[in-house]
């Protein structure tokens, strides 16, 4: 058996803890219930297909989407670590359509949105899925959070994340110092640093985006991808296509090998103007993820997705992101 090597993501965050002498404990606290209830449904997803877990749920969430079962299990498993655990004054959940309050008593200065289950529709045929986070300081003075304490803007997160179910756990998170990434060891039950300080590679050779919807895509689409997979001096591609359709599991990829995900506004989903991905719950986290590891993320008008200013707690944005030559060639087609 090969030695493991690597210290445990609690250990690491102590340490992070200890660097800071003003810190009072509460983020390294709210992390690791995060990181409790990423165990609870990493277990629930490795039972897919043996539990009765997979499947619809028979409800719908706030976005029209159909809910699946384990995306519902893994909602309601967040709320429960998060109602009491003391650190947050509020939530916001994907799958919610309002706020979601703490228990009396248990209010702390942190809010948390987070996407339960994103990717969930490819739950049933075994492809990545995964948790995403982000964490903000509240802004309000009472005891239970409102509705402003979440409709805050992405550089103003102080840590943001996610959990990546494929064929290892992983955790990949960052508190505005660096981005790291731990596997869980299941037979130990703790998650132990393997991708210390990633770095996103400055220039790739890879795109991820839906080419379904070519025939839906607006001009500065066609162009920038048709610009991708021009031939270079060898008569060969100089990109090529990696889609998951899971923006998680595409997002990860990118992160770790390099590639420019899009999802941009098309012409064909008039009942989603402002694109199709989440701001709070997957948009915003993503990028200060990227942006810390070196890339950069940015709407298809050019705008910093870490700038934009929250409306409302399910808005949408069109999203570019990745590595940072791509997303910088990616302006040249459409920013304004």
């Amino acid at each position: 058996m090969a030695k493991r090597k690597g210290i445990t993501v609690s250990r690491q965050l102590m340490d992070s803890q200890m660097l800071h002498p003003e810190a009072t404990g509460e983020l390294t606290g709210l992390l690791n219930e995060l990181i409790v209830a990423g165990k609870i449904i990493s277990a629930e997803v490795n039972m897919a297909g043996l539990a009765d877990i997979l499947g619809q749920s028979g409800k719908t969430n706030i976005q029209g989407e159909e809910v699946q079962k384990l995306d519902e299990f893994a909602n309601q498993t967040i709320k429960r670590r998060m109602e009491q655990c003391g650190y947050i004054c509020v939530m916001g959940s994907e799958e919610d359509d309002d706020i979601i309050g703490v228990l009396d008593g248990y209010e702390g200065k942190y809010t948390v949105a987070f996407d339960p289950l994103d990717g969930s529709s490819n739950i049933d045929v075994n492809v990545s899925i995964g948790t995403i986070f982000a964490i903000h300081k509240r802004k309000s003075k009472g005891k239970q959070g409102v509705r402003e304490d979440l409709l805050q803007k992405g550089r103003d997160l102080i840590a943001a994340g996610y959990i990546i179910y494929g064929s290892s756990t992983m955790l990949v998170y960052t508190t505005g110092d660096g981005v790291h990434g731990f596997t869980l060891d299941p037979s130990v039950g703790e998650f132990f640093l393997s991708h210390p300080d990633i770095t996103i590679p400055e220039r790739s050779k890879y795109y991820s985006v839906n080419e379904a919807y070519e025939k839906y895509w607006h001009d500065n689409t066609r162009n920038y991808i048709e610009h991708l997979k021009e031939l270079d001096y060898r008569g060969e591609r100089c990109y090529s296509l990696r889609y998951i359709g899971s923006l998680v599991a595409d997002f990860h990829r990118n992160l770790i090998k390099g590639g420019v995900f899009l999802y941009a506004r098309d012409k064909k989903s008039t009942d989603k103007p402002d694109g199709k991905l989440r701001l709070l719950y997957e948009a915003s986290p993503l990028a200060m993820v990227v942006e810390q590891a070196g890339g950069m993320a940015i709407t298809d008008d050019g705008r910093r997705i870490l700038d934009i200013e929250p409306t409302d707690l399910h808005q949408r944005v069109p999203l570019i992101l990745g590595s940072r030559e791509e997303v910088e060639l990616a302006l040249q087609y459409f920013a304004d």
